[in-house]
């Protein structure tokens, strides 16, 4: 699904963010990005969408090296991918159904499924009454599963999160990462970055932690177990 090949990553003539990342992510997978702020989590996760190319190295998509094919060729293989920013980036003037359903109808999938789908997704996270509502009279929380929701609804094949739990609390936050697990269940490869450590070993998952640009595998914590929904 995923592999870079001593990928190094520069902004400018700065200094490298990313030196020598070597990682493989296989189809049907979970994994956390973990790191400090600055740590180089969102240029990473920028890589893999293809929003910037590296400095050096190889960088896989799809089994398809995309670090330098032609940009023409790019959003074909950007339709196969679902990203949840850190900053939402909902649009304020639409309700929340329509903010759902735009990656549908940008891929001109017929109104009547768009109208199944999007009402069945947004009833799956819990904002089946606010299908009317705009963003700016949502709560974060409610804002973030909005997020969450357009990012899955054309079931992409690879879901990258940029710290989806970073404006809303611990319980929420779980709440949010559950939705994401119940994702990659379905057969989704789920990317997540988070600077909650604690956060990510209550879900059981390996993590890549990133250090000074440089990046190490992490596995479960065995003593602390994942955490089980609610009854």
């Amino acid at each position: 699904m995923v592999r870079f090949e001593n990928v190094g990553m520069r902004y400018g003539n700065g200094p490298e963010v990313l030196r020598d990342i070597n990682l493989r992510i296989d189809p049907g997978s979970f994994y956390f990005l973990t790191g400090q702020s600055g740590a180089g989590k969102s240029s990473l996760l920028k890589l893999i969408y293809m929003a910037e190319r590296p400095s050096r190295g190889l960088v896989s998509l799809f089994d398809r090296e995309v670090s330098g094919m032609p940009r023409r060729e790019l959003p074909a293989l950007r339709r196969r991918i679902g990203v949840i920013f850190q900053d939402f980036r909902l649009i304020e003037h639409l309700s929340t159904f329509d903010n759902v359903a735009l990656p549908l109808r940008v891929s001109g999938v017929d109104e009547t499924q768009v109208k199944e789908n999007v009402t069945e997704l947004l009833t799956w996270v819990g904002l089946a009454d606010k299908i009317n509502a705009r963003p700016p009279t949502l709560s974060g929380g409610q804002q973030q599963r909005v997020a969450i929701a357009r990012a899955v609804i054309g079931r992409p094949s690879l879901l990258l999160a940029d710290e989806p739990t970073g404006n809303v609390d611990d319980e929420m936050g779980l709440r949010l990462l559950r939705l994401l697990d119940e994702m990659n269940k379905l057969g989704t490869t789920v990317i997540v970055a988070t600077h909650n450590q604690h956060l990510a070993n209550r879900m059981g998952h390996s993590r890549f932690h990133l250090r000074q640009g440089q990046i190490s595998l992490v596995r479960p914590d065995k003593t602390e177990k994942p955490e089980k929904p609610d009854s």
